[in-house]
């Protein structure tokens, strides 16, 4: 199967970074699903990646259409079920979908949907994006980490097409749960302290905190059967080191803006996967509460 017609839901700092670099590579080919109040407002401000105004072509929920080759999530966790919904059009016989969410439990939510054998597993890493209102900007895209299977061929030859960085994993299981553990360090230690990637990409305080909540979930990932080690820590701080070190991640992002944040995705899944195997995570016990303190101080 060639991959021609492309959706995507979310215009969050991931899904402009990708929706703009398809469109600008192969011009025609997406499709942005959002509601009829968002799609006015994004084409009355206009949509923004370093500094570039975004063309893209709007559809709503409602609209009945041919449906995708491949359909990317982008929005964020909290937004999840309501895109599921939102983009039953989208999805036929072969479409292959694709999740660029947080966490290590989207592929699954989805899945029970439209069938696990739509969805191919798949892990953002090394983007820095920011996003401000309508204008997303970023140092670095980073890359997209795809599982091996019968669906990978077709979606790497659109990667290829589209000049979009990926990789290719057979273990994409130890991966996410990687991914998830440095988001649990990084998105709620940057938010705590209220700083930016620099802060936990020098030895400090900062990165201190990150790595001792990292350990609770690589702890935890032994009771799972994933079995991440050091290495697997050392690497993921690694994937850290590119990063703009002025930019900040998405949780610290939406805590400015007095958005609801990730915090059950994080801290939250930990803890529960904590009492789940009788495992105390008192690091992330305290990012929990400090963040849901700083979450209640926002306007109803």
């Amino acid at each position: 199967m060639e991959i021609n017609r492309v959706s995507i839901i979310g215009l969050g700092a991931l899904g402009v970074i990708y929706g703009s670099h398809i469109e600008k590579k192969l011009p025609g080919r997406l499709r942005v699903i959002a509601d009829e109040g968002r799609i006015a407002r994004y084409k009355d401000t206009g949509i923004f990646c370093n500094g570039e105004r975004c063309e893209f072509y709007y559809t709503t929920p409602e609209t009945e259409c041919i449906p995708a080759d491949l359909l990317i999530f982008a929005v964020k966790f909290n937004s999840l079920d309501d895109a599921v919904t939102a983009v039953r059009h989208h999805v036929g016989p072969d479409t292959v979908i694709i999740s660029l969410l947080n966490g290590i439990s989207s592929e699954e939510i989805i899945g029970r949907t439209y069938g696990a054998e739509k969805v191919l597993d798949c892990v953002a890493q090394g983007m820095d994006a920011g996003k401000e209102d309508n204008r997303v900007i970023y140092s670095n895209m980073g890359i997209l980490c795809i599982a091996d299977s019968p669906k990978t061929r077709s979606v790497s030859r659109f990667f290829d097409k589209a000049g979009i960085p990926y990789l290719i994993d057979p273990d994409m299981k130890k991966r996410m749960w990687g991914k998830f553990m440095l988001n649990v360090g990084v998105n709620q230690t940057v938010a705590v302290r209220e700083s930016s990637y620099g802060d936990i990409q020098r030895p400090g305080p900062g990165r201190d905190l990150m790595t001792a909540a990292m350990r609770e979930v690589l702890v935890l990932s032994g009771k799972e059967g994933v079995n991440l080690t050091e290495e697997n820590l050392s690497y993921w701080l690694d994937v850290l080191e590119p990063l703009n070190p002025s930019l900040k991640p998405s949780m610290r992002q939406d805590l400015e803006a007095k958005r609801p944040s990730e915090v059950e995705l994080f801290s939250g899944t930990v803890i529960k996967l904590g009492q789940k195997h009788g495992i105390d995570t008192p690091v992330n016990k305290e990012l929990y509460k400090k963040i849901k303190t700083m979450e209640s101080k926002f306007a109803p």
